[in-house]
């Protein structure tokens, strides 16, 4: 079976480091908030090229304090996309904000900024531009927009970690940007963790006050705060392979061009690289209009490719009720029924990509 992705794989590529530094935090016996925390917060902030990295519990909370860091709470609009991770919708919900979901760029997946620019209203307050798959946002467009009303932008880089727009890496131009570890993201932790990074020194004390309870000294709250703490062990690892980061992107580039080359003349859409930008490849994904079959004939071949994302945000129950669209959303919906991630991970094999492009081409429909 050729996974869609396989966290286990880095484990073992980095398998001494990766226990060296777990047992180091085992023999400190300091779990939360220590030296392992504080450092990754400075090297990650470092490497995105912004003055403060706040590590907290996961890449929704990141979104969460983020938000709530910039002033977000009941009766604000907060517009995003809908073809997105339901977490970045969540985020907006748990902040108390309405969330205005618009369209995307067809050829990117991003959020188209015209949609952005028809949907703001008296209530936008902010914009959480999500880069995704890998790929950077429009964001000269979107910032121009954002800026030209006063709105804060909030960067999802939950799929990103490295990806470069203009010669600067995603996460340094929004007023803040936020990351999740997941374990299969391009830097994945062995469970979850995720981080705020921001340039601005107000915000960056506020989110460190948000995720333990308000507290600038021990059991004294001086705001409302959560607990949302990246922990010592998660960050030990993260340290090593942060380290193998722009190693790991440049492997998952070599992948992609593989199947780009192996795909480039069959019936399917492939991915686009937006000019001036460096596509990290968190997931390669094509298109197909038999998108449901394709998968059933890849599954029965042993090759795993998911759906990322099925049903679009503003289609969820959940959400029907809470949010508001701005306009038509069809390239979202289109893109929703016709899109699939093949296996993409550092560690998959040349023969393996040989493999799944071959399996691909094989589909009678392709």
């Amino acid at each position: 079976m050729i996974l869609c992705s396989n966290p286990k794989a880095q484990y073992e590529a980095h398998k001494a480091a990766i226990d060296g530094a777990i047992s180091r935090v085992l023999d400190k016996g300091r779990y939360i908030l220590g030296e392992e925390v504080a450092a990754f917060e400075q090297e990650f902030a470092s490497y995105i090229g912004v003055s403060h990295g706040i590590g907290v519990g996961s890449g929704t909370e990141a979104l969460h304090l983020g938000l709530k860091a910039c002033g977000v709470g009941p009766g604000d609009e907060v517009i995003t996309v809908s073809h997105t991770a339901v977490a970045t919708v969540s985020a907006i919900d748990l902040a108390g904000a309405t969330p205005v979901l618009v369209d995307i760029e067809p050829a990117y997946y991003t959020m188209d900024p015209a949609a952005l620019e028809r949907a703001i209203t008296a209530k936008t307050r902010a914009v959480i531009v999500v880069h995704l798959y890998g790929q950077a946002a429009d964001m000269d467009s979107v910032l121009t927009v954002a800026r030209s009303k006063g709105l804060k932008v909030v960067e999802d880089c939950a799929q990103a970690h490295g990806a470069m727009c203009r010669g600067r890496r995603v996460g340094s131009m929004g007023d803040v940007a936020c990351f999740s570890f997941y374990p299969t993201k391009n830097l994945g932790a062995i469970g979850d963790g995720g981080m705020v990074v921001t340039n601005d020194d107000d915000l960056a004390k506020r989110c460190r006050l948000l995720r333990e309870y308000g507290w600038a000294e021990r059991y004294v709250s001086h705001i409302p705060g959560w607990n949302s703490r990246l922990d010592e062990l998660q960050a030990a690892v993260l340290r090593v392979k942060l380290r193998n980061l722009d190693s790991d992107n440049d492997e998952r580039r070599k992948l992609a061009d593989k199947y780009s080359a192996g795909l480039d003349d069959s019936a399917f859409v492939l991915p686009g690289e937006r000019s001036g930008c460096r596509h990290v490849y968190h997931l390669y994904v094509i298109r197909h209009n038999l998108r449901d079959a394709l998968q059933a004939y890849l599954a029965k071949l042993g090759i795993g490719a998911l759906v990322h994302y099925p049903v679009p945000v503003h289609l969820q129950p959940a959400y029907r009720r809470t949010m508001r669209l701005a306009g038509t959303l069809h390239e979202t919906e289109r893109a929703a029924s016709e899109v699939l991630s093949l296996p993409m991970y550092p560690e998959l094999k040349s023969v393996e990509i040989t493999e799944v492009i071959e399996a691909i081409r094989s589909f009678p429909k392709a």
